[in-house]
């Protein structure tokens, strides 16, 4: 994108030059005008479009990204809902970590069931059962 902005610059930097030197050659009366003229309105036109062209790119990006300053964007709500299914994942992996881990240690009986659970206590360190 820093590429395309600095094509950009000197785009039209080099259409403001041939402006320049279309006017100081309207002045002069010289037979340059029309050949500085037509190139000045093409240079005009390809800097608009790498100006639109950076334009149009970064708000895509922003779309696609979700830096948009707008509350009802779409890129926010796509990310609203892309987090509430991370949530959601997680919420199901802890409950299922749950489910599956107890019934094992509560079915197991003597002397290897004693084991598992202080097995289960030294792991379980953030207290998740």
């Amino acid at each position: 994108m820093r590429t395309a902005a600095v094509r950009a610059v000197i785009i039209i930097a080099l259409t403001l030059c041939q402006l320049v030197v279309m006017l100081l050659a309207l002045l002069a009366g010289s037979w340059l005008v029309l050949p500085m003229a037509i190139s000045t309105l093409l240079s005009a036109v390809v800097a608009t479009w790498s100006v639109l062209d950076i334009w149009v790119t970064s708000q895509s990006w922003r779309q696609r990204n979700g830096v948009v300053s707008v509350p009802s964007s779409v890129a926010r709500a796509n990310a609203r809902a892309r987090r509430a299914e991370r949530r959601a994942a997680r919420k199901a992996a802890r409950r299922q970590g749950r489910g599956g881990a107890a019934p094992a240690s509560d079915a197991s009986t003597g002397a290897e069931g004693t084991e598992g659970s202080e097995g289960a206590g030294d792991w379980d360190v953030l207290g998740l059962r």
